[in-house]
């Protein structure tokens, strides 16, 4: 279907989204999402027949395990929830170790690189085909940007996609951004990648804002889009018109008339490109799924070397273990801090609590802490054990900080949350204790 010109919704820019003019849709994160009824904002563009995709970023689609039934229950619960035509996912794993290892489980916190090998494809295609089967909408799966690449990879990111495309009939949600990110941090010719892809299988398009930082992008979404991704975007067009283009932004939102301009930009560069012949090229043949390829795989032991491989790696970029062999160690060091750093970022927003109790010590503690401490129970569990390894240690110095962060964590690591009552007592006692210091200092 025609998708049109949209915008990745979030609460932070939900009034803003409302009155944008040309907004034809929207995807929304469906991890944020309540599986059983929808915030006001997005009910109303909803009532007004705008249409939203839900956005997974914590399927680990391209992880050893197969998919958990669960993730992709509540996956399809949001699909059905908001009608949506489609559902969208990563081709990344996102967790490792567990049974397949016999080691600790681990979480990455964000989206990591799957090898492109014959092993990762066999792993990837056999999860796509259970997610494929829970789902009640099509599935497209989005390319991710890296700061690390796979040592001994076998295909391009092209040709992964396209084999990928031929085995299971996915559709793909192609990140121009992500190809931008993936040329300066790994030398991959974003035109290259494209030639090699069966764009008439692209259900969409993501357009993000990124940072250059001593060589090394950051595919930040904070930043405003250059014109280097813009610029991957007229490529793309020159190929195919996508059935949609849409803008994403995660973090440090600007004023709306920002976001309209970025939104404009897109505009032009799509009706400018549609406007200049294309380059004589080769088209990429028309694929279909080969139904003898879409049977069960049989690599034995593909799991197991997929998972191997990918709790080494993650191993060494959360918890400090040595780095695998034949990594670049100087981006091993990038990607482990952009994942603590990032880390930190969530657990200010699941908690925000936290960095007002800490004030500028909050980032510096919790870096500290990741350091021995990997993510392994979600990003609230994270908030509880940070602010409890703080405690431990008789932390923060301040008398009255390591009160009030004593009284937050009983407050959450009890079976129950306070009743009104205790929450509204407490808050009288704060203000009145307050109110006495503040004669007291008269």
């Amino acid at each position: 279907m025609r998708l049109g010109i949209g915008i990745g919704w979030r609460p932070e820019i939900a009034d803003a989204v409302e009155e944008l003019p040309g907004i034809d849709w929207v995807e929304a994160v469906a991890e944020n999402i309540c599986g059983d009824h929808l915030p006001g904002p997005l009910a109303r563009l909803r009532e007004r027949g705008v249409t939203v995709v839900p956005h997974g970023v914590s399927l680990g689609l391209g992880g050893a395990a197969r998919p958990d039934p669960d993730r992709l229950a509540a996956l399809a619960a949001r699909a059905t929830l908001l009608d949506a035509p489609l559902v969208t996912e990563h081709i990344a794993f996102v967790r490792a170790g567990g049974p397949l290892t016999a080691s600790p489980g681990l979480e990455a916190g964000h989206l990591l690189p799957v090898p492109r090998t014959r092993d990762a494809l066999e792993v990837l295609c056999e999860n796509v085909r259970i997610a494929q089967d829970s789902l009640p909408v099509p599935l497209a799966l989005e390319n991710i940007a890296a700061l690390i690449a796979w040592p001994d990879e076998e295909m391009t990111e092209g040709q992964f996609l396209a084999e990928l495309v031929e085995r299971t009939g996915v559709r793909l949600l192609i990140d121009v951004a992500n190809l931008h990110t993936n040329h300066v941090n790994r030398g991959e010719d974003p035109a290259t990648a494209l030639d090699e892809l069966p764009v008439e299988a692209i259900a969409y398009v993501h357009v993000a804002g990124g940072v250059e930082r001593d060589g090394v992008w950051h595919d930040t979404h904070a930043h405003p889009v250059t014109r280097p991704v813009l610029d991957v975007l007229t490529e793309l067009r020159a190929r195919v018109d996508p059935p949609g283009v849409l803008l994403e932004r995660d973090d440090a939102f600007p004023p709306a008339g920002e976001l309209a301009g970025e939104l404009t930009a897109i505009r032009t560069t799509l009706a400018a490109a549609a406007a200049t012949p294309p380059p004589l090229r080769t088209p990429s043949p028309v694929r279909t799924p080969d139904p003898a390829a879409a049977r069960p795989v049989s690599a034995p032991g593909a799991r197991e070397r997929v998972a191997v491989a990918q709790t080494a790696l993650l191993s060494a970029l959360v918890a400090g273990t040595p780095a695998p062999e034949r990594f670049d160690h100087r981006r091993l060091a990038v990607q482990s801090r952009a994942l603590a750093a990032k880390r930190a970022d969530v657990v200010a927003k699941v908690a925000p609590e936290l960095p007002r109790i800490l004030g500028d010590g909050y980032r510096t503690a919790f870096l500290s802490y990741a350091r021995t401490r990997p993510l392994s129970g979600g990003h609230r569990r994270d908030a509880l054990d940070f602010a409890e390894h703080l405690l431990i240690a008789g932390r923060p110095a301040d008398d009255a900080a390591r009160r009030e962060l004593t009284r937050w964590w009983r407050e959450r690591s009890a079976p129950r949350p306070p009743r009104r009552g205790t929450r509204v007592a407490r808050a009288a006692r704060t203000a009145l204790a307050g109110a006495r210091a503040g004669r007291g200092a008269r």
